[in-house]
């Protein structure tokens, strides 16, 4: 009798115990990123490319009276010269909802860097000298850069529909001011964070080159998907006509996330010249124009009573988009991470003559945390409760932000707990603070993040007649490690060694639909879709080897290249050897990513503690050792959770300790556009002591691959942390963040004691 073969099924249980899933495996193409042969959009070239450089408007604000090209135009090298006057260059761009608030080359120059024309040479060089012959004529407009004056009604206008740039937008759940009524204890604080510019590694660059009506970019982009739908839309092309192809990128961080005007821009470009056009952007213009994290101001009044209940949270927030429409806050935090029945957010947008907001890492997030988690610490010093202990009074099992829907998993219990425990809290709390000059303390914050992913991803997967696999996928890996993941997942399947195989990624020509890689939703997103290919795959395998084994196909599994008998793992062959293998040459496996769990939310949680040291003679703080404790569900892989979770808290010591765009009052102009006064964290900067606390509720509803968001969470709460330790040390709130040298010895100097 033939054996039967098991049924493939779309929505398999989760994993319970694994081979592959959870090891420290090294990335599958770490020797090409760390031999410098990785191929980055910044390094590739073609014969017979082209290479652009924009003009940018040095003026704060100003309206283009006239452009004369007719100098650059006539300079060796030079083929074209793009302005305003072209059609194409004055569609709409910068839409709030269906409105159009500026177009591609703008009169109306609203910031410092704004675009007002390009120009395509032989060499980057001949194109920034032919730029820099283009003479405008500029009427030079009145603005303003200080968020908190741009509301007065005497400010400049940046668009005639005022400087706020849609109504606050209000939510409110129970009654704020019975909430405040009933507490023991009312704290209100205004906290400060600055605005913090985007600073990947590669920067902002794309090549268009046109076959015909088909627009070919190749682009450092986290969403080739979103970016192919985008051209599309602003060319009037069927997205059939279309590719967009991202293969290593050097970071992104959210800021390459939409299109861009470079993009668009390179290929005008290339469409007037018939050549291959590149517009790489160089590190300056990024931090002019390419997008940031808006600073924030929270004023944060909350009640809460003696036995630690929180009464009420009241939030007013305030932040500057810069010169056309964002978001600017997320008040999420304060509405869902605590447990309290009234609540009360009101979130307004400012638009200022500066580069325009984008999304950073967690947008938003780690500003709240900044105002809420060091009010949570204020409101536990004065009813005498310790920081966590009162945190972990006010856990919520359901999320009252989305309907009090209850959370498929949440670990911020365990996150608090076992961090603590692992940090050494309680004898770390105790410790003496004061050695001559240095204090040292210790400080803790929670949070979690509010984006649950976009459930639509679609992977191929083909086993080839010698063993080997491909792994289509449109997902970009933007160094974190995707590609090594989703190996990962078929080689968990399939048995398949992942030096055999072979992944095609983020090329819209080639792969299949995945949503950008940001909001930490990448892996939760394709892995369940690349797991779902690969069991159907897997069902294929089975049925072959059943039928050629005379076995039950619940009695095979799949190791190392072979199918074997559970009972005899010497017996079986390996996968080349199947003789239907053979005939059919590939097996191939479609696979998509099931919807999220009806009436429940998937999101992750966090815990973070530090402890530093401050100079009280020089004012610097120093990081001593962090602590991550993260619930971000199953652990994919140990090594590249731990690069999230060390380069998220990276990131939130320069949001706390290190990172501030300047903007000169009088001139409107960013004074520290490079690297050199842009203070980024070094080496020196982290602690060598970090540790990573993976937690894992085994969460078995929230996808098939039990796994939660981790990008995001990790710079959450560190810059809060840092803050709440600083406090500890030295008695004295910062409420303004980053928290420089200067602004510690100013905070200090009150409490100085003569000698």
């Amino acid at each position: 009798m033939k054996p039967k073969p098991e049924e493939s099924s779309q929505t398999p249980p989760p994993w319970d115990e694994t081979r592959v899933i959870g090891e420290r495996v090294p990335r599958v193409d770490a020797y090409e990123r760390v031999s410098g042969s990785a191929t980055y959009t910044l390094d590739l070239t073609f014969p017979d490319m082209l290479h652009a450089v924009i003009l940018r408007c040095p003026h704060a604000h100003a309206r283009v009276k006239n452009v004369d090209t007719s100098r650059a135009e006539r300079m060796p090298g030079v083929h074209a010269v793009l302005t305003k006057a072209e059609p194409e260059a004055s569609l709409p761009w910068y839409f709030q909802g269906d409105r159009p608030t500026s177009a591609l080359f703008d009169s109306h120059c609203r910031y410092a860097g704004d675009e007002v024309a390009a120009v395509a040479a032989e060499d980057p060089y001949q194109a920034r000298e032919a730029a820099r012959a283009i003479q405008v004529d500029y009427e030079v407009l009145p603005f303003v850069v200080e968020f908190e004056k741009a509301l007065d009604p005497g400010a400049p206008r940046i668009h005639d529909s005022g400087n706020q740039v849609k109504d606050t937008n209000i939510s409110e759940r129970g009654d704020i001011e019975a909430g405040l009524a009933e507490a023991d204890v009312v704290l209100e604080e205004t906290f400060e964070t600055p605005c913090e510019l985007h600073t990947p590694m590669e920067t902002f660059v794309s090549i268009a080159r046109w076959d015909g009506d088909e627009l070919t970019v190749w682009d450092s982009s986290q969403g080739v998907f979103a970016e192919q739908e985008a051209l599309a839309r602003y060319f009037r092309l069927p997205l059939s006509s279309v590719r967009v192809i991202s293969r290593y990128m050097g970071g992104g961080f959210g800021s390459k996330l939409d299109l861009g005007k470079y993009t668009v821009i390179a290929a005008l470009l290339a469409r007037t010249t018939g050549r291959s056009v590149k517009l790489a952007l160089s590190r300056e213009e990024s931090f002019l124009s390419e997008g940031n994290r808006p600073a924030n101001r929270i004023t944060l009044k909350a009640g809460i009573k003696k036995d630690g209940t929180l009464t009420a949270l009241h939030g007013v927030f305030l932040g500057p988009v810069g010169a056309y429409p964002e978001s600017s806050t997320s008040a999420f935090l304060l509405r869902d991470l605590y447990l309290c029945p009234n609540v009360r957010t009101e979130e307004t947008d400012v638009y200022i003559n500066a580069g325009k907001a984008r999304p950073m890492r967690a947008p938003g997030f780690p500003s709240c945390a900044w105002a809420l988690e060091q009010m949570m610490d204020a409101l536990a010093e004065r009813i005498g409760m310790d920081p966590v202990e009162l945190r972990l009074k006010n856990i919520p099992d359901v999320s009252q932000t989305f309907g009090n829907q209850p959370y498929t998993s949440t670990g911020l219990k365990q996150c608090l707990t076992e961090g603590a425990a692992a940090f050494g809290w309680d004898a770390a709390r105790k410790r003496a603070r004061k050695t001559g000059p240095i204090c040292r303390g210790v400080g803790m914050a929670a949070a979690m993040w509010g984006y649950p992913g976009e459930p639509r991803s679609t992977i191929i997967i083909k086993l080839l007649a010698d063993g080997s696999a491909n792994l289509n996928m449109g997902a970009a890996d933007i160094g974190t490690g995707t590609k090594t993941v989703m190996a990962m997942v078929v080689a968990e399947e399939l048995g398949v060694p992942l030096d055999r195989i072979q992944i095609e990624y983020a090329d819209t020509g080639t792969t299949q639909y995945a949503p950008v890689s940001g909001g930490s939703q990448t892996v939760l997103a394709s892995a369940p879709a690349v797991r779902a290919a690969a069991l159907e795959v897997k069902h294929q395998i089975l049925e072959i080897a059943s039928a050629e084994l005379q076995r039950p196909a619940s009695e095979l599994v799949l190791v190392d290249g072979r199918v074997t008998p559970k009972d005899d793992p010497d017996g079986g062959m390996l996968l080349s050897g199947l003789k239907g293998l053979q005939q059919r040459q590939v097996l191939v496996g479609v696979g998509r990513r099931d919807p999220f769990p009806e009436g429940k939310v998937p999101l992750p949680f966090a815990a973070q503690f530090a402890e530093v040291e401050v100079n009280t003679r020089t004012g610097e703080t120093r990081v001593v050792r962090l602590v991550a404790a993260h619930d971000s569900g199953r652990v994919m892989n140990r090594l590249t959770y731990e690069n999230q979770v060390f380069g998220g808290m990276t990131m939130g010591i320069g949001f706390g300790l290190t990172e501030q765009r300047v903007l000169d009052p009088q001139t409107g102009r960013v004074v520290n556009a490079n690297w050199h006064d842009y203070k980024i964290p070094t080496a020196l900067d982290v602690p060598a002591e970090n540790t990573c606390l993976p937690i894992d509720p085994h969460d078995k509803e929230c996808n098939t691959a039990g796994v939660k968001g981790l990008g995001e969470p990790a710079t959450i709460p560190t810059a809060a942390a840092i803050a709440n330790a600083f406090y500890h040390a030295t008695g004295i709130r910062i409420t303004r963040s980053p928290m420089t040298p200067r602004q510690v010895l100013e905070g200090l100097a009150p409490h100085r004691t003569r000698s």
